[in-house]
């Protein structure tokens, strides 16, 4: 089995974003991290944004940020939602054209074998994807750039930071 890119940079957004829980991330950060092309980012975003996985606002001063907790998302449901409108093998597909289709036992062999990986992501949540992963906390950890600030967003009131660091040191467990 091979996973679309799409499903990819969903993954890959969604840990971005939960390894920068203070902060409104943008496209370019994530994109810059990640690999990965703009563009094609943007669609992952919107359709995480329609299935309530991120909160994504557009503007100058918008950004992404998770609409749950990293506990809260399943990731068998974001594979779901970006692999099952797209048939495993033809006999699986509204268009199949394959004479075998009647005969053939390969196909619940696959059905059940996709069932099982589905079975088997739904017990994993972001959560377990990047918390204590300090390796993928030092590859996706957001560094702004010499000069440049961006406050976080769920601090209260009149507690803005001045830096990324300084939202990091405030955030348990989470090193800067």
């Amino acid at each position: 089995m091979r996973l679309t890119t799409r499903t990819n940079l969903a993954i890959r957004t969604l840990m971005f974003c939960a390894v920068n829980p203070h902060l409104t991330v943008r496209k370019s950060d994530i994109a810059a991290a990640c690999n990965a092309s703009e563009n094609h980012l943007a669609q992952v975003v919107r359709t995480l944004g329609q299935h309530n996985f991120i909160d994504a606002t557009r503007g100058r001063h918008g950004g992404l940020q998770l609409m749950r907790s990293p506990s809260e998302i399943n990731i068998g449901a974001v594979f779901r939602v970006f692999e099952a409108d797209l048939p495993f093998a033809e006999c699986f597909s509204p268009a199949n054209t394959c004479p075998l289709v009647d005969a053939c036992w390969l196909r619940n062999a696959i059905h059940d074998a996709v069932e099982a990986l589905y079975a088997s992501l739904d017990k994993v949540r972001l959560s377990d994807l990047v918390e204590g992963n300090d390796g993928l906390t030092a590859l996706l950890r957001f560094h702004a750039p010499p000069g440049c600030t961006r406050p976080g967003r769920d601090l209260p009131a009149g507690q803005g930071v001045a830096s990324v660091e300084e939202a990091a040191a405030r955030s348990p467990g989470r090193p800067a």
